[in-house]
């Protein structure tokens, strides 16, 4: 079986001025607040969800 790693996601821009469905990506992502750091498990659905937003938020790998 192979271990999922996590990856480190952090709002550094705001949604406002940005698109319905993209600040709904962001709440589904748990980042709710300017600087909010919420730590994900790496999958391919996250990574979706992360590149549509991927001009709002700072990703490092864990």
């Amino acid at each position: 079986m192979v271990k999922r790693s996590t990856i480190k996601i952090k709002l550094i821009k705001s949604a406002i001025g940005y698109r319905r469905d993209q600040k709904d990506t962001l709440r589904g992502l748990g980042l709710t607040r300017m600087n909010k750091v919420v730590l994900l498990k790496d999958t391919p659905a996250i990574c979706g969800m992360v590149r549509k937003v991927q001009h709002l938020v700072s990703v490092e790998k864990d």
